[in-house]
């Protein structure tokens, strides 16, 4: 890809970045995790260092129009200034006359914020829609850095189509997502360990179709697990359970069998009689799990059995919780795959969480950074990654 690096001349210029900000808010519109914020500071920086003139998109959460006030991006901004200690203009519009106006009267090393490029309707349409508004964009720079990560497996405009209307290269958030995920998939050091919990077979397809021909072990858990048990023939009660997905289970079982490649399943489950945090646990063998139950985290047995499995190993991967990890007394299973994770990551070995739920759960659990190699912005992007496809937001800067 062509970098920010190659760049020769960055003074003066007035320097579009898509950004991903998409960041959690509490129902009081305050961020609780800032963590994607952070992650765009060194390519800001660098463009400050540089005498830029920086211009910041992003989009947060899924508003359907720019009445949905609550997806504002002005608090992001409000924090992007804390974390720089340096002045950030936030615009409460994203492209047309006036934004060009102000954006034409900045100096070197000024920095914008504009408003949530998804309350334009145009930055998920068609073509012709999403053309339209990268013109638009692209009125407003002389240059455009993706660093944004978490977006680019989208078709975008504000992602894929302004990068073909001006120069354009990868920020230092992308190019070290490429890294660390081209590690995993290309070159890892082995036994290589996948782990893969959340709630749904469907979403995890290509992934596990990618990398059960590499991996030397699976370990699957989470809601997905109960489509895998049910598909070996075994009662799941209430438990989450995808039927379309059952048979695509069975063949991942026969394949990994046939290559040799270890897929454990959960040997205990904790279970309940209804989905709530004040639900009564009761730990089950994994192969007799009540009719009336449904199944909500990982037991302890399982949690060792995982643990020895990932102590072996010098890669690790990890995408989706074990559990229901917003309630507490379903939080212990996801607690004790992030812990192995740290444990292993002290030992050696190259620990990677794959964007998510995984990362909200380990900020909630209070982990930093540090304690793993590499914990990636974007969970979908992530998965689209591993699983080899070519993602849009990429290519276009090939």
């Amino acid at each position: 890809m062509h970098t920010i690096q190659d760049i020769d001349h960055l003074t003066g210029q007035r320097v579009l970045v898509r950004c991903d900000f998409n960041v959690p808010l509490d129902s009081n519109g305050h961020i609780v995790d800032d963590a994607r914020i952070r992650a765009a500071l060194p390519t800001i920086t660098y463009l400050q260092q540089h005498d830029a003139r920086i211009i910041l998109l992003s989009h947060l959460g899924r508003p359907h129009n720019a009445a949905d006030t609550q997806f504002s991006l002005k608090p992001v901004a409000t924090r992007l200034a804390e974390l720089l200690n340096h002045p950030v203009t936030f615009i409460n519009e994203s492209h047309g006359p006036r934004v060009l106006n102000i954006v034409n009267t900045m100096h070197n090393g000024d920095i914008i914020v504009l408003e949530n490029v998804r309350f334009n309707s145009e930055e998920k349409g068609n073509d012709n829609e999403r053309q339209h508004l990268a013109h638009e964009y692209a009125q407003l720079g002389d240059l455009f850095i993706s660093d944004g990560f978490g977006v680019v497996h989208r078709k975008q405009a504000s992602v894929y189509d302004i990068a073909q209307l001006l120069p354009s290269a990868a920020g230092f958030l992308i190019q070290k997502e490429v890294t660390n995920l081209n590690h995993i998939l290309n070159n890892p050091q082995h036994p290589l360990t996948v782990i893969l919990g959340g709630s749904k077979v469907s979403d995890k397809i290509g992934v596990i179709t990618n990398l059960i021909t590499t991996a030397d072990t699976l370990l699957i858990c989470g809601g997905m697990s109960y489509t895998f048990l049910k598909a070996q023939g075994y009662e799941i009660g209430t438990s989450l359970v995808e039927p379309n997905m059952i048979t695509f289970a069975q063949q991942c079982l026969t394949q990994a069998k046939e290559q040799h490649t270890k897929l454990l399943l959960p040997t205990d489950l904790i279970v309940t009689d209804h989905f709530a945090a004040d639900a009564q646990p009761t730990t089950v063998p994994a192969t007799h799990i009540p009719a009336t139950m449904m199944g909500m985290d990982i037991g302890e047995h399982t949690r060792q059995l995982f643990n020895t499995e990932i102590q072996k190993s010098s890669t690790i991967f990890w995408n989706g919780p074990a559990g229901v990890f917003e309630f507490p007394t379903f939080a212990h299973g996801t607690h004790a795959l992030a812990t192995s994770l740290q444990q292993a990551t002290q030992h050696g070995a190259f620990t990677a969480i794959g964007g998510g739920d995984s990362v909200t759960a380990i900020h909630q659990f209070g982990f930093q950074e540090s304690d793993f190699s590499y914990i990636s912005t974007g969970g979908g992007a992530s998965l689209n990654f591993l699983e080899g496809k070519l993602l849009p937001g990429l290519r276009v800067l090939d």
